[in-house]
């Protein structure tokens, strides 16, 4: 399993756009892929669990990706996050 961790920089936090984003780009992945805030987790394939999770800006949240090709995947949402929020 890869993991890592990103402090949300869009002052409008993980809202609708982004978060449509996300899944796409997470769907297109191989891996399972968890977004964890807190005590609360989201399969990152699916727009409302994405949503229900509320990140706000300066929200840290972890992303665990575990799978056939999670380096790739890891690596690939990485660069996602640092350029969409």
């Amino acid at each position: 399993m890869q993991q890592f961790f990103y402090t949300v920089k869009d002052e409008n936090g993980l809202h609708a756009r982004p978060a449509g984003l996300l899944t796409q780009c997470a769907k297109a992945c191989s891996s399972d892929i968890r977004i964890v805030k807190g005590e609360k987790s989201a399969d990152a394939k699916r727009l409302f669990s994405v949503m229900a999770l509320g990140v706000a800006v300066r929200d840290e949240i972890a992303f665990q990706i575990e799978g056939p090709d999670e380096e790739a995947d890891c690596a690939k949402l990485k660069s996602f996050c640092e350029e969409n929020f």
